[in-house]
């Protein structure tokens, strides 16, 4: 199965996290099927490729529930941005 969740990069106690796709087997900083985002916590940046998140999560991907919380933080800044 397939998940949607955070791979750790960035240095110690300055994490930087990548959201990728990969098999719920591989260990957490394993090589991923696709990287579609990343998220920085201590700038708050977030960056999210929507379209690729979709194409996952309609061939069955399940996200986290971290990169849920992330998922849906990004539509509410593109919809703040639309107004």
């Amino acid at each position: 199965m397939v998940k949607l969740r955070l791979k750790r990069t960035g240095a110690k106690k300055a994490p930087h996290y990548r959201i990728v796709a990969v098999d719920m087997r591989v260990r957490r900083d394993g090589k991923p099927i696709e990287e579609i985002g990343y998220y920085n916590p201590r700038s708050k940046e977030l960056r999210l490729d929507k379209e690729a998140v979709q194409k996952w999560i309609k061939n069955g991907a399940q996200p986290s529930e971290t990169v849920a919380t992330l998922i849906k933080r990004a539509e509410a800044q593109a919809a703040t941005q639309a107004s």
